[in-house]
């Protein structure tokens, strides 16, 4: 199944029931039906970060019009409707917890939280620059929000506090917390990739990619976490107590002639999709090595990715407007 939607695509997402859905760049929102896709229109310009909400129906985007958006299928019918709104400020980034029932939110300085189950909670704490990225833990109790300098670290409900500064000289442009919670990981605007171990704040140096690092993703219980930024999907280790410090890294995939730019991971197994920056798109078992090409026509730089937690659909978008949904064997 593939879509044309002439509009660069900001984020592909498989919400719990497995319906796909697509955020784009002219502020629609696409949720794939049964037969085609309903258009909503989101936002007054562009999408700019999603997450899944927290109800595990439909999803969340934020966008340049200052608005976070739900947007979900109500039976037969399409609904969209407000979560909160920052006049004057882009939403950045957007993260949710489906344990925590709780939405975070960046605009500008200012990091947001709200609950879908009490309209009058709010929290804003608030940053010395701006923030790129946001990211619940596992149990959606603690924020991390990525900006110049490090990440912050947040009790998300707690209202008067100092938060934890995880410091590392340089702009973080992507969080990701491992699931045991023990290690943040930071994607920075250079080349690099960063971490810290939360219990002692121990730093992680793990550079030497070729591009920036674009998206990272966890996979086979915490044990690895797969990344882009290189000519393959680069698979870091993290069992033991002291996770990737001191190991080495394995490329999977690896092409001289095209760049991982997205990686999609199954939270329990050991597959992972990657999206190439000459539009194909491939996955790969880890355990028996195998690699599928799911879309061997090269196209426009893969945007946006996303894997069922079974491993069996990938979604996939690229800059030029175009998506897809795609079926691996096994």
């Amino acid at each position: 199944m593939t879509f044309d939607f002439d509009a660069y695509v900001t984020a592909a997402r498989f919400d719990k029931a497995g319906r796909a859905a697509f955020a784009l760049g002219d502020g629609t929102v696409r949720l794939v039906l049964d037969q085609g896709f309903a258009t909503v229109e989101a936002h007054d310009g562009a999408v700019l970060s999603s997450a899944d909400h927290p109800s595990g129906a439909g999803l969340l985007t934020g966008g340049d019009d200052g608005r976070v958006v739900w947007t979900r299928l109500e039976g037969d019918e399409v609904a969209a409707s407000e979560v909160a709104s920052v006049k004057g400020r882009w939403i950045d980034a957007v993260a949710a917890s489906s344990d925590s029932g709780l939405i975070a939110f960046s605009a500008g300085r200012d990091l947001h939280v709200r609950d879908v189950k009490d309209a009058a909670f709010a929290r804003t704490f608030t940053h010395e620059k701006s923030i790129a990225d946001v990211a619940f833990d596992a149990k959606g109790r603690r924020l991390a929000a990525a900006t110049y300098g490090g990440a912050a670290l947040w009790y998300a409900r707690i209202e008067s506090q100092k938060p934890v500064f995880l410091k590392w000289a340089g702009a973080h442009s992507v969080v990701a917390w491992s699931p045991d919670g023990k290690f943040l990981m930071s994607a920075m605007q250079e080349n690099s990739l960063h971490g810290w171990k939360i219990a002692d704040e121990k730093n992680l140096r793990m550079g030497g990619y070729p591009a920036k690092v674009k998206s990272m993703a966890f996979l086979a219980g915490g044990a690895m976490m797969a990344t882009s930024g290189s000519h393959g999907a680069v698979i870091w280790p993290f069992s033991g107590s002291t996770g990737p410090m001191g190991k080495e890294a394995a490329e999977i995939g690896f092409e001289q002639s095209a760049m991982v730019v997205r990686v999609a991971a199954t939270p329990a197994s050991t597959i992972v999709a990657a999206g190439l920056d000459d539009g194909r798109v491939w996955a790969a078992d880890l355990k028996s090595g195998r690699i599928d090409t799911l879309k061997a026509e090269k196209g426009a730089a893969i945007s946006a990715l996303a894997i069922t937690p079974d491993g069996r659909r990938i979604a996939w978008g690229d800059e030029d407007g175009a998506a897809g949904i795609v079926m691996r064997e096994g």
